[in-house]
């Protein structure tokens, strides 16, 4: 349906763009609109694919700032937008909304896909009239050459992202590298590969904990179960974030126990007591993956941490908030 899809003039897409943290965003149930999506059904197209979003690309809204620009913005389509919603608003960056693009791309009919890349193009004229430089010209190649290869649409932008390309330069070229026992890779993948390697438990052990890291999850085998350690800081997993990714991934079995504040680095433990055990020291955090450069090494001498795994496994539950 021709409707589905808003396209947007620049004043509209001026109107829906806000400064949050110092940031150029746009919020979720604008883009949704946009999109042809309510907000709830593109939340969890976002959600499915949380991986690909690293907090640099979408972050959710504080309840400061949701007041802050709620306040702001005092508009009878501001206040219907964002009336009655369980969760706080999520930002988008240049970023992540370019991301949106190879998000979206399989839900919709070729035509309004087309319709999208239109509002893609016209949102990167808007940018460079602005001269605003928030997103790395690099990623945004990379992510047109993504969406749907063999249009003409593409085909055109790929011609005019290349000339963007050469104009502006990236401070992001190792945006995506992660070192693997002094190997580089690169990180999409790289968790779902040691997840793979697992036959019986997978333990992660990571105080800083979000929708990311259950996502990274979801390719397991289903015989393996999972605990998380973490004393989730900041809460940055929410209950309802969680019961959302059960009800997509119903066979994923995931138990949360606290750390007590004892752990500083991170682990991931494979098959805990078996002769598959593997544990690798991880440099960050598994929701991190992609926004910095860092390592994950496999711990060889492995009894020494023995003791410590069975004092975890002691731990209380941890209650998501």
């Amino acid at each position: 349906m021709e409707n589905e899809i808003l396209v947007l003039d620049e004043k509209s897409i001026r109107e829906k763009i806000y400064i949050i943290r110092g940031k150029e965003v746009m919020i979720d149930s604008d883009l949704a609109g946009i999109y042809g999506y309510t907000t709830k059904a593109f939340n969890q197209q976002v959600k499915k694919n949380i991986d690909k979003f690293d907090e640099d690309f979408m972050f959710q809204l504080t309840e400061v700032e949701y007041e802050n620009l709620r306040s702001k913005k005092l508009t009878s389509r501001f206040k219907n937008s964002y009336g009655g919603r369980r969760y706080l608003p999520y930002a988008f960056t240049e970023q992540g909304i370019y991301m949106l693009m190879t998000v979206l791309k399989g839900e919709k009919a070729t035509k309004e896909s087309k319709a999208l890349i239109r509002i893609f193009k016209k949102m990167k004229d808007y940018i460079i009239e602005n001269n605003t430089n928030l997103v790395s010209y690099d990623d945004i190649l990379k992510l047109s050459l993504q969406t749907n290869e063999n249009t003409k649409d593409i085909k055109e932008i790929r011609k005019e992202m290349k000339l963007i390309n050469d104009k502006f330069n990236s401070n992001n070229r190792f945006k995506e590298i992660l070192i693997l026992n002094g190997k580089r890779v690169e990180s999409d993948n790289i968790y779902r590969e040691i997840y793979s390697m697992a036959k019986k438990s997978i333990y992660i052990i990571d105080d800083y904990i979000n929708l990311k890291t259950l996502v990274l999850l979801k390719d397991i085998d289903r015989r393996v179960k999972v605990t998380i350690f973490s004393d989730n800081v900041n809460n940055k997993l929410h209950k309802l974030e969680y019961e959302d990714f059960i009800k997509d991934y119903p066979y994923i079995d995931i138990t949360f126990k606290v750390t007590n504040n004892i752990i500083h680095d991170r682990y991931i433990v494979l098959d805990f007591g078996k002769k598959s055990e593997k544990i690798f020291h991880c440099g960050c955090s598994s929701k991190d993956s992609g926004s910095r450069i860092t390592s994950i090494n496999e711990i060889n001498d492995r009894e020494v941490y023995n003791s410590i795994i069975d004092n975890l496994l002691n731990n209380d539950e941890l209650v998501l908030k």
